[in-house]
């Protein structure tokens, strides 16, 4: 049976959240680094310190041995204070440390689990190209076998904070003329490899997480960078997918829940007709939907949660979650705009910014469409 009741364990670790971030990166401090585009990596060795980045692997890594469950809690609650504490803990703890943990090698765990627990490695995820994006068994970029090791040729796409990262998990093609998910491998590279080029790229949100095309040009690795077994690299991946995809969901639900507060408080503020906006029920209704869809995505994503904690099948759940989560931030953040109107539209709101970054959660790390595909395929469809 699914227990919805927070353990008192965790109420005092979110609690140690609030604090945290109210300390260490304020609204303010947010919207500046937004406006800069800079990434606040300094937060790091904080989340390592609170022990976050130890939540959910084994006490013989140094872990604590937890459960899913308060991962999410924590992912959410970061993401209520910054969408990029969410994003830089969501992608230690899983493109990192959970890819390590499944099928990283003991000698990868050793050297960089520790480490990643106190905060103190970063990794990036290089998957997409340019024709592989949804479609990752499109992948081209390729690793060819040598006497010592392999060597990496091709290029990546909208890699995100690939030029701060310590490693770079690349995927790429080991077997000549495989096609599809046959013949990828994944490999541990040191981004300080040479040979490693990278091209920082334009976008609309995300200010604080910047993305980059990289160049692997005659790049040489040695044979202790390939991460579990030559040839089933999509395997492994396919693997920690719904580790990402919880990540997702819970960031967006964290962030949408701030954005439905910061709605409630302008409409009890902001006067119309000598009344508040709140009081008129075109208004009421709007918030109502608002917070309605928040709730749903969130119980999506504690099935999810519960189902990873125990450990069973949960490909349709994680496809949910990640849907209604991304979707509902959408919705949230329009409609915010909306009541908001031009103090929402305002450069100086938290708003505007929400809703920029809102476009990318509903196809980055698998489209809406794909998420329905899938969901339509567990119904046997």
């Amino acid at each position: 049976m699914i227990d919805f009741e927070i353990p008192e364990e965790d109420r005092a670790l979110l609690d140690s959240i609030d604090r945290m971030m109210a300390r260490e990166f304020p609204p303010e401090a947010l919207r500046e680094a937004d406006e800069r585009h800079e990434t606040p990596w300094r937060l790091l060795p904080f989340m390592g310190r609170l022990g976050l980045f130890a939540i959910p692997f084994p006490e013989e890594w140094g872990g604590l041995g937890k459960d899913w469950r308060t991962v999410a809690l924590v992912n959410e609650r970061l993401a209520y204070h910054a969408g990029i504490a969410a994003t830089l803990f969501g992608t230690t703890v899983g493109f990192g440390g959970m890819s390590l943990l499944k099928y990283g090698t003991d000698e990868q765990k050793r050297d960089l689990l520790p480490r990643l627990i106190r905060g103190e490695v970063r990794f990036a995820l290089a998957l997409t190209e340019s024709q592989a994006g949804t479609d990752a068994g499109a992948i081209i970029a390729s690793a060819r076998r040598t006497g010592s090791g392999w060597v990496i040729n091709g290029r990546k796409t909208w890699i995100s904070n690939a030029d701060a990262a310590d490693y770079l998990v690349v995927a790429c093609r080991t077997e000549p003329g495989s096609k599809g998910a046959k013949g990828v491998s994944m490999f541990l590279v040191d981004r300080g490899t040479p040979g490693i080029s990278m091209t920082q790229l334009a976008k609309v949100g995300h200010n604080c997480m910047p993305s980059w095309d990289i160049g692997f040009d005659e790049v040489e690795v040695s044979g202790k960078a390939l991460m579990g077994v030559a040839g089933e690299g999509f395997k492994h991946t396919m693997s920690t997918l719904h580790y990402s995809r919880a990540g997702q969901a819970a960031n967006a639900i964290g962030q949408a829940q701030k954005a439905v507060d910061l709605v409630v408080a302008y409409a009890k503020e902001r006067m119309q007709f000598g009344k508040p906006i709140g009081s008129f029920q075109a208004i009421q209704h709007k918030i109502a939907d608002m917070q309605l869809r928040v709730n749903l995505a969130r119980l999506a994503l504690r099935e999810l949660s519960w189902l990873i904690a125990t450990e069973r099948p949960c490909r349709l759940e994680a496809a949910q979650a990640k849907l209604a989560a991304t979707e509902t931030f959408q919705f949230v953040t329009r409609n915010g705009m909306q009541i908001m109107a031009s103090a929402g539209y305002s450069m100086e709101s938290d708003m505007q910014r929400m809703w920029r970054d809102a476009g990318l959660y509903t196809f980055g790390e698998g489209s809406s469409e794909l998420q329905r595909n899938l969901i339509a395929r567990e119904l046997g469809l």
